[in-house]
């Protein structure tokens, strides 16, 4: 299904039928020619909803694909283990989580349904929330770098032909080629964000066409001029002869944790739920990538040992090494020739690391990954309650 809209009002042509179904088997109406409209099938906006009368708290996870196996891994590192006893069924639980129900949905359902309060926390997209909620006020980001799933939502054109020259959307703005007749042809399946950005970069004979999947061809093919679509590594664009423009992001995206702020202040138990939920994540993450050096080292005390250890620039830790005394049987009396030092590095300074312990007398040194790095009070916490107004 596809549909193109020019951005100075008038609607180019649509392919869609006079009247369509969305969800919940709504029916939408043809938007008059006067407005600017980017609703396809099953993509519509939902209606306020009350919010159904439950006790349990509602998580939704992506259903499929590599976005789903992320997730889970993700949540199984936390020691939040997700158990589906049944892979057809939508439903499955944490154990660790009693009151919490998760549903396996397509991630722009999620965002649908945190919207409609048939869900009260989701992990997707931020490219996903951005689209679909629209920037509704009901949605909170609770986490917004969940390191997986990252993209970016990016205009993509040919690097020959008449754009050969043309390397930034302020060029592609100013090329005179595009009129009311022939305007630019632009294809995405971002409906929301797509025709936002280009009118707020100056492009005003623009006619978006409505399509999902394999993007890259239709340029190729003559259907198209200019594509918007979700980039990781641009390969893929290279491969199909297209470039991005500068200037031409319309956002970064990765997975996050968003929630219903109805539901965190109305639903029994979802504060508290996405509290332990985001002290983990948060604690998880932060440690990812830290390792936890012990090493022993002579010394006449604990403060000099200290003073060694911080004179090297990779060995400060998260506060400051720990020193701790070795104690030894030595001709019958319990001594203190040694100190034991414990510090947190990151994993890709670890060889320099240890060069620099052994420069100043470690030895024994011994290498330790890390689960969680919790802090007193995670600031992702404070500015949610703040934005609660808690």
């Amino acid at each position: 299904m596809a549909a193109s809209f020019d951005l100075t009002g008038a609607i180019i042509h649509s392919s869609t039928s006079p009247q369509f179904t969305g969800t919940h088997n709504t029916k939408i109406k043809r938007p008059s020619p006067n407005a600017i409209s980017t609703v396809i099938a099953g993509d519509v906006a939902p209606p306020e909803s009350a919010q159904v009368e439950r006790s349990v708290v509602r998580l939704g996870l992506p259903s499929k694909g590599r976005m789903s196996d992320e997730t889970l891994n993700l949540l199984k590192s936390c020691q939040l283990t997700v158990r589906k006893p049944n892979p057809r069924q939508y439903t499955a639980d944490i154990p660790l989580l009693p009151n919490l129900e998760v549903w396996f949905q397509r991630p722009k359902d999620i965002v649908r349904k945190l919207q409609l309060g048939d869900l009260d926390l989701g992990i997707v997209g931020y490219d996903t929330v951005s689209e679909y909620g629209q920037g509704s006020d009901d949605l909170v980001i609770v986490h917004d770098a969940l390191e997986f799933g990252a993209c970016r939502l990016s205009v993509a054109i040919p690097k020959e032909g008449i754009f050969k020259n043309i390397n930034s959307i302020d060029e592609l703005s100013r090329m005179t080629q595009w009129t009311a007749e022939r305007p630019l042809r632009v294809v995405t399946g971002f409906t929301y964000l797509g025709p936002k950005f280009l009118k707020e970069k100056g492009l005003q004979h623009v006619a978006i066409t409505t399509a999902d999947g394999a993007l890259e061809s239709y340029p190729a093919m003559g259907t198209a001029d200019v594509i918007v679509d979700l980039v990781s590594s641009g390969t893929t664009l290279r491969e199909n002869n297209l470039k991005e423009v500068e200037g031409g992001t319309v956002l970064q995206s990765q997975a996050v944790l968003v929630a219903s702020k109805r539901s965190l202040s109305n639903r029994e138990g979802v504060l508290e739920i996405t509290h332990e939920m985001l002290e983990r994540l948060e604690a998880h993450l932060r440690a990812t990538g830290e390792i936890m050096v012990t090493a022993n080292m002579r010394g006449n005390n604990a403060e000099e040992v200290a003073h060694r250890v911080l004179s090297q620039t990779s060995l400060s830790g998260l506060q400051g090494p720990t020193v701790s005394p070795v104690y030894c049987l030595c001709d019958g009396k319990v001594e203190v020739d040694y100190y034991a030092i414990s510090i947190v590095v990151p994993q890709k300074s670890l060889y320099k690391s240890i060069q620099q312990l052994r420069s100043i007398g470690g030895s024994g040194v011994l290498v330790s990954k890390i689960t969680y790095i919790f802090d007193e009070e995670t600031p992702r916490w404070r500015k949610l309650l703040s934005q609660l107004g808690i």
